[in-house]
């Protein structure tokens, strides 16, 4: 008979992999809420799951579709700005250029910036396959399309971000 372990030691063996995935999909801003809905998902269904499924790849796609309602609601809430555009601070009421806005906590790190930059395909089938360690027909389910078209998607994604990111010097 295969039985399966407690829950917490799923938490213990992915949990690392499915904030990954997270972070990759989301950004940091964003990623500890998607690991923790990701995990109680997980636990509502865990009795249900047989115990020979791909806990991993289940995960995975649980924090998919987390992260999918997190940029949904991410869409619908209202932005706040400093001062209410078409109005100036002297109260004259002139159009004007509010400016640019800085990003609050900008404390990732270059290879977290580098993979927000990547184009919706790409950051997912590289954080699905290369953080989640999917393979690409199970990628290609997440995202849509074929394996060939995730392993392309991936692909660029990487070369992206060998364009993007600096190499110390003297490494290969």
């Amino acid at each position: 008979m295969n039985t399966k372990q407690p829950f917490e030691y799923v938490v213990r063996d992915h949990g690392a992999t499915v904030l990954r995935v997270c972070r990759a999909v989301l950004g940091p801003t964003d990623a500890d809420d998607a690991w923790s809905e990701t995990f109680l998902a997980a636990l509502n269904a865990w009795p249900e799951l047989p115990a020979d499924a791909n806990v991993q790849a289940w995960l995975v796609t649980i924090a998919h579709r987390k992260a999918i309602d997190v940029t949904r609601a991410r869409a619908r809430a209202p932005v706040p700005v400093a001062e209410l555009p078409g109005r100036r601070n002297d109260g004259s009421g002139d159009d004007h250029d509010v400016g640019s806005s800085t990003d609050v906590g900008d404390d990732t790190d270059e290879l977290s910036d580098a993979v927000a930059g990547l184009p919706a395909k790409q950051r997912q089938a590289v954080a699905y396959h290369y953080f989640g360690n999917l393979p690409y027909v199970e990628v290609a389910a997440l995202v849509g399309g074929t394996p060939a078209a995730a392993r392309r998607a991936a692909a660029d994604g990487i070369k992206n971000l060998r364009g993007r990111l600096t190499v110390p010097e003297g490494a290969t």
